[in-house]
């Protein structure tokens, strides 16, 4: 994934790898925490990753269903981008977004090879998700908000995208973020900075951790108002 960093899983915690912040993050303030690196684009292998159900369960209870537009942030290979195809269906859109324009082209073949017409493919930035106001019902990332560089900054710019009942749906594992995970804790505080409350959090070990669940919560709140969370 590169110099920003920000792609699905490749997480599994057995290798410290560190990044420095790649720039100030101008009025929002920086994260004071170890930010990881990318080790790999894949966790693990999709057939090994479909034998614990991880996908479905995931989709499951984030309430995933026909017609509703989704977000996969982080996409890589597109282990969910083609598992949330299937479930939205026909009437659903899925925006499957990294920011490696390597494994955005990638993915692009691979939804043009199996002929997925409602999942469009977005290059995004570290700092900017880069979606679309008021579109989604649910915007998932998966083994991949440990790896964000700037996370308040993200996190403001991601908030617009949702619908008024919309969604944030965060897969990690509960250990350091330096170990590839971010404690519950400093999740729920990062989001709460920029005007999210936590809706729900339950463990996942499908999954390799747990999920939590963010709706925004009152006005969005100007840059450099922004507080930053000590670990």
């Amino acid at each position: 994934m590169g110099a920003g960093l920000l792609l699905l899983a490749g997480c599994d915690g057995a290798k410290p790898l560190l990044k420095q912040q790649a720039k100030p993050p101008g009025p929002f303030p920086a994260a004071d925490r170890p930010v990881a690196g990318i080790v790999s684009s894949r966790w693990s292998t999709e057939e090994a990753r479909d034998r614990v159900n991880e996908a479905a369960a995931v989709m499951d209870r984030a309430g995933i269903a026909k017609g509703m537009t989704v977000a996969d942030i982080g996409a890589g290979e597109g282990y969910y981008t083609i598992r949330l195809s299937d479930r939205v269906g026909r009437e659903g859109r899925v925006l499957a977004q990294d920011i490696i324009s390597t494994t955005r082209d990638a993915l692009a073949q691979r939804v043009a090879r199996e002929r997925l017409a409602n999942v469009s493919v977005r290059l995004g930035s570290p700092a900017d998700p880069r979606l679309p106001a008021a579109s989604f019902d649910r915007v998932l990332m998966v083994h991949m908000y440990h790896e964000i560089e700037q996370p308040y900054e993200f996190l403001w710019r991601l908030r617009p995208s949702l619908k008024p009942d919309g969604l944030v749906v965060v897969v990690d594992a509960d250990r350091p973020t330096q170990n590839h995970g971010t404690p519950p804790a400093l999740l729920a505080c990062e989001f709460a900075a920029v005007g999210y409350q936590q809706a729900s959090r339950q463990e996942m070990t499908s999954a390799g951790g747990y999920m939590a669940t963010f709706r925004v919560a009152g006005p969005q709140p100007e840059p450099r108002a922004v507080k930053g969370c000590k670990v």
